[in-house]
């Protein structure tokens, strides 16, 4: 995580802005940390349900709005969030835009005294902070999709059967996402309308496309492995790695998954990380139901929601609430997934073969960069039956060319040290600013609120 010598270095306030799930968090918990070894005071701004994780990684904690659905409650926001042909714009239209005036207060409360903001893809406002304080702004991308390149096309969520045209080449797929970053332009019109309230000159950036990158330095927080840098991304941008946590942060397995692993052979993992599980449908029961066709043992790791439980479990097939994916997905035989780039960062790590059943966002394009690394298979959401499952599950346990390459793939990711790169590049990114700042203003950290 880069040395801990806090005399070599000027000591600065970054201030870190994310939303959405868990894995948008954690990466940027696992870089504040890095930061503040090397003695630095650092925030994360984000949503207020993340305060307990981030003021338990003992980091600076500021609220920002918009808080999102009630994650645990509302069920018809999760459908739509997690929508596949419109939970994009969903996101961006009700519930990020709407909030702007609000999430721009509180980044800008959270941003007094700071000398580097660090955006992320949803938190448009960062951008706003830094040009109307005049505060240095890295922004920075947990997956590959966010870059739009024309020589690498992402798969895009609304139309994965585009994929197939991937052979068109850079001209056919520039036009493509040009036409895409027009038919969304008037979702963020009301960005523009800020920026002129705030006295900030007009800009033809779309926020939500080639208006995310920072014009000084842009973080791609993934494995070169996983996707190479191409022509059209933007130059001043740095691949860091996956930032991993340290794994012997957060909480341990729990002590009845310990017992489990230890009375058999590797199981099956089942998992739709910490948004998927959010609106799982019949994910659960049909994988328990696939791994009793295989004769396999599996865990379920189902979340909070009592509905997501199997009334009944086959033999050899356990469910629990949580468990720390970095330490349980080493010990499974395979691990089926729903693609989010945590999740997927941390299987292709364990060195195990996946299978991938992407529901939304990223998770299709995330999919289809395992499939072609040869560590995974992936099989839509609409064909997940226990016949099907069982059938792909077999052909990754049975053909050792896909444990080899995970192997292979989990061997070279362990290697990187993504948050030691990610220091680096920010440490860089404030080496010629003004002066070193003081102690940290508790007002303004871990005991703010949003109004």
């Amino acid at each position: 995580m880069g040395p801990a010598d806090p005399g070599a270095r000027p000591r600065r306030r970054i201030v870190f802005t994310t939303f959405g799930s868990l894995g948008d968090l954690y990466p940027y918990l696992a870089v504040a940390r890095g930061l503040q070894a090397r003695g630095h005071d650092v925030v994360v701004a984000t949503t207020r349900r993340f305060r307990e994780q981030v003021e338990g990684a003992g980091v600076g904690f500021h609220a920002v709005r918009p808080d999102g659905p009630d994650i645990t409650a509302d069920r018809e926001s999760m459908r739509r969030v997690m929508d596949p042909r419109r939970g994009g714009e969903y996101v961006i239209r009700e519930v990020m835009i709407p909030a702007l005036r609000e999430s721009y207060a509180d980044i800008a409360a959270a941003a007094r005294g700071a000398d580097l903001l660090v955006s992320h893809v949803l938190t448009y406002t960062t951008r706003l902070v830094a040009e109307k304080e005049g505060i240095p702004w890295v922004s920075t991308f947990l997956q590959p999709l966010c870059f739009f390149s024309a020589y690498d096309p992402p798969v895009l969520a609304p139309l994965p059967g585009l994929s197939r045209l991937r052979f068109l080449g850079p001209v056919f797929h520039r036009a493509l996402f040009g036409l895409a970053e027009r038919m969304c332009r008037p979702w963020v019109a009301p960005w523009h309308e800020l920026r002129a309230e705030l006295g900030l000159p007009p800009t033809p950036d779309n926020p939500a496309f080639r208006g995310l990158y920072s014009p000084s330095l842009s973080l791609a927080m993934f494995s070169p492995a996983f996707a190479g840098k191409q022509p059209d991304w933007p130059p001043q941008t740095v691949l860091t790695g996956f930032p991993f946590p340290d794994p012997d942060d957060g909480p341990g397995m729990p002590a009845e998954l310990v017992r489990f692993l230890e009375a058999g052979p590797p199981p099956v993992v089942f998992t739709l990380g910490s948004s998927g599980v959010l609106a799982a449908g019949s994910f659960y029961e049909v994988s328990a139901a696939a791994a009793a066709r295989l004769g396999r043992r599996a865990v379920l790791i189902v979340g909070k929601d009592p509905a997501n439980r199997p009334a009944s479990l086959p033999a050899g097939v356990a469910a629990f609430d949580y468990a720390p994916f970095g330490q349980l997905f080493p010990r499974a035989a395979a691990v089926v997934h729903a693609g989010g780039i945590g999740t997927t960062a941390l299987a292709i790590r364990s060195g195990r073969p996946m299978l991938v059943v992407p529901l939304s966002h990223d998770q299709f394009d995330n999919a289809a960069r395992a499939a072609r690394l040869g560590i995974g298979i992936t099989l839509s959401a609409g064909r997940y039956t226990p016949a099907r499952a069982a059938a792909r599950l077999r052909s990754l346990l049975d053909h050792p060319q896909y444990t080899e390459r995970a192997t292979g793939f989990g061997e070279q990711i362990g290697r990187e040290d993504g948050v030691r790169a990610a220091c680096d590049a920010l440490e860089g990114a404030v080496v010629a600013i003004g002066p070193v700042v003081g102690p940290a203003d508790p007002g303004t950290s871990s005991e703010s609120e949003a109004p």
